[in-house]
């Protein structure tokens, strides 16, 4: 079982603002040349359906799949892989105007220690045209841009996070002083050291940004205090627009029962910068999970 929408939050979900699925892309098959030699191949064949192999593999296996989008041409498509476990998703930035890719591949229970554990692997690639010879570069790629920014994001009527985006493979979380009383994690997130996740940051062309977090200190620190279990989510956030869509992946656990969690999303957002003293500490503070 799946969950495509949350409601423990104080009002609608995480996708209240997020938009409705795109199928712009039915009908159409992309080839990816990555460049870890591993390629690929996906084929649209509905709203709801897909095909998909790795190169050479045979048969073509199946998948639901969801899909939004950043701008006119940039694409986040993501689905589970059926009938496998340990479970997986596979995500692409699609990025028809510079026909570029990037592969974002994530798995629950790799990890003895942490069974809900997902550490995502990220590739980037071309997309193969007709018979013509695939040029090494460019690439999407890792970026320091964003470093420095601080972001608040409107996910719904009164759902709104700050993101504050102080080094190059890390973030930190905080909540609108308006929403801090009533967000519903703060007890159970109250011994953290600091809301410190893992990250990276992917330049996908001029003002369009792939930000990726997974809650894996999270995971280790609370456990089974919250019901969300390292969840692995892709932002793909377009800032001439201060916009974003984005797709979640992990577990839901409750009362001993767990579901998979696989929805979009979005959000509108500002720019804060770093006015406020506050702000600049939580630039400036040291990341205390590391040394």
């Amino acid at each position: 079982m799946y969950i495509h929408a949350l409601s423990n939050y104080p009002a609608g979900d995480i996708s209240q603002y997020g938009q409705p699925q795109n199928y712009e892309l039915i009908g159409k098959r992309f080839d990816f040349a990555m460049d870890d030699g591993i390629d690929y191949s996906v084929t649209f064949l509905d709203k709801s359906a897909l095909e998909w192999s790795f190169e050479g593999e045979t048969p073509r296996r199946a998948a639901g799949y969801l899909c939004v989008k950043a701008d006119d041409l940039t694409y986040l498509v993501s689905y589970v892989l059926e009938g496998e476990e340990p479970r997986a998703n596979h995500t692409f930035v699609i990025d028809l105007e510079n026909q570029l890719v990037t592969r974002i591949i994530s798995r629950v229970g790799e990890n003895p220690r942490y069974p809900y554990l997902i550490t995502p692997r990220y590739e980037f690639g071309a997309i193969r045209q007709g018979g013509a010879e695939v040029a090494l570069y460019p690439r999407h790629g890792y970026t320091n841009d964003m470093i420095g920014n601080v972001v608040q994001w409107k996910y719904g009527d009164m759902m709104e996070r700050v993101h504050v985006y102080y080094c190059a493979n890390y973030y930190r979380i905080i909540y609108p002083p308006e929403q801090a009383s009533s967000y519903v994690f703060n007890e159970a997130l109250a011994g953290l050291p600091s809301r410190d996740e893992p990250t990276a940051y992917i330049k996908i062309k001029d003002g369009v940004y792939l930000f990726s977090l997974t809650e894996q200190n999270t995971e280790k620190l609370v456990g089974d205090k919250l019901p969300y279990r390292s969840n692995t989510m892709c932002f793909l956030q377009n800032y001439h627009r201060v916009s974003q869509v984005g797709r979640s992946f992990g577990t839901f656990s409750k009362d001993g029962v767990d579901a998979g969690i696989h929805i979009t999303f979005g959000a509108c957002g500002k720019v804060i910068g770093a006015k406020e003293e506050y702000l600049q500490k939580l630039l400036r503070d040291p990341n205390p999970f590391l040394t």
